[in-house]
């Protein structure tokens, strides 16, 4: 039988480990790279993604659609595969809320395909490295049979549409809020001048919390492509009769950390505190 072709949009971070994966199976993934930058192109080139030059070229050669963009990107991708015509299975697997993911489900299931709503957990997938990708719609298992025996660990959720957007969108409030938050807290005990006071007692009471200021992290750089995650978690914990205010506070923190930008550097968030203080 004919090994299904992927279109991959796009190959960031995140997209172009999960296309490697696919290409190491013997998968021919391709992607859209014009206009897109050096870095991305080098890493679709790592991946051995093929490139198609346009997201309608892609479509019209690949019998899935695979969606990892920044959130606020989905819907006009789903936009684009539907105005191409695309009939096959539509996969969004990025950060949005249920109703945005019913949103883009409605948008592509107009012009013919099939939609599965993904959430992907974890960090970008490598060998030794897993990360894990929920899958959720009719034909969810044609999806997982690609990945089997690579380090992406495909996973059926049983629900409706939107249900891997609930997941994904929870564990993130919790995995990248938390951290969000302490950052905040710690800014504000320096500007009220309580910072010495405040780590002794959390010295006394939590001394975790201290290795996680002083540590050394990736997120203050990520934090730019977090803000509109953090909106959607919003949305999602307001569908779910939740107060969306928590995730849309650690939207404006992650406003504020935008100078940190794509920053390797690990700064810890001692170093990233001012930045907080300033606004």
């Amino acid at each position: 039988m004919k090994r299904a072709s992927v279109a991959l949009f796009h190959p960031g971070a995140m997209g172009a480990a999960v296309g490697a994966c696919l290409t190491e199976r013997g998968v021919r993934v391709r992607c859209a790279l014009d206009g897109r930058s050096a870095a991305t192109r080098t890493r679709a080139r790592e991946a051995r993604l093929e490139d198609a030059q346009s997201v309608e070229a892609a479509l019209k050669q690949s019998d899935i659609a695979l969606s990892i963009c920044p959130p606020h990107a989905a819907l006009d991708l789903a936009r684009q595969a539907a105005a191409c015509g695309f009939k096959g299975i539509y996969v969004d697997a990025n950060a949005i809320s249920p109703d945005t993911a019913r949103t883009v489900a409605a948008t592509v299931e107009a012009a013919g395909a099939s939609f599965i709503d993904a959430g992907i957990i974890g960090p970008p997938p490598s060998a030794g490295r897993p990360t894990s990708i929920y899958l959720c719609g009719a034909r969810s298992a044609e999806v997982s049979a690609l990945f089997e025996g690579t380090p992406v660990d495909a996973r059926l959720l049983e629900g409706p549409i939107g249900s891997a957007s609930a997941l994904k969108a929870c564990f993130a409030a919790w995995n990248k809020g938390t951290w969000l938050l302490l950052a905040s807290v710690y800014a504000a005990a320096e500007q009220a001048g309580v910072a010495s006071a405040l780590r002794e007692q959390w010295a006394h009471s939590h001394p975790q919390l201290l290795e996680q200021l002083a540590a050394p992290s990736l997120n203050p750089g990520k934090a730019w492509r977090w803000m509109a995650e953090m909106h959607e978690i919003a949305a999602a914990f307001e569908s779910a009769g939740q107060p969306g205010g928590f995730a849309l506070a650690a939207e404006e923190i992650c406003r504020r950390l935008e100078r940190f930008k794509d920053d390797a550097s690990r700064p810890s968030i001692e170093t990233i505190s001012p930045a907080l203080r300033g606004g």
